[in-house]
């Protein structure tokens, strides 16, 4: 992945790669990801949802204690921006959700995005495919 510049709203999948796949091509792009952020290469936001998804998965796989760490790392990230999930957000996602059947998270993921005028993602969730409000900047090339 190539160095970035501009606004991007940063999928779970950025800050669980490096955590749980660390031989992977998509841990080292993630890595590079994150780098940019401490950096203040890229502005970077997420929603507050995020949380609750990186500490979710990192306890299903790791471990209450190791989980408990990952969220800890996670909240405390240097210069990341998290957006708070609030009754507007809530009610576009539903919005969202009926106009491109996205899960609830993906809806509240694009909402939230939308909320700060952001029109590019970096996930590899493919489901933001096709999605005219933002473009999917793939973690892995």
């Amino acid at each position: 992945m190539n160095s970035m510049k501009g606004t991007y709203y940063i999928d779970s999948n950025v800050f669980l790669y490096p955590v749980l796949y660390s031989d992977l091509e998509e841990s080292e792009n993630a890595r590079r990801i994150l780098s940019q952020i401490e950096n203040k290469d890229i502005q970077a936001y997420t929603s507050t949802l995020t949380w609750d998804e990186v500490s979710y998965v990192a306890e299903k796989l790791l471990g209450k204690t190791d989980a408990i760490e990952v969220g800890k790392k996670f909240i405390n990230f240097p210069f990341l921006r998290f957006i708070p999930v609030d009754d507007e957000i809530m009610r576009r996602s539903q919005v969202i959700r009926e106009k491109y059947h996205l899960k609830p998270r993906d809806s509240i993921h694009l909402s939230s995005a939308i909320e700060r005028n952001i029109s590019e993602i970096i996930t590899d969730d493919a489901d933001f495919d096709g999605i005219k409000e933002i473009k999917r900047i793939p973690v892995k090339q």
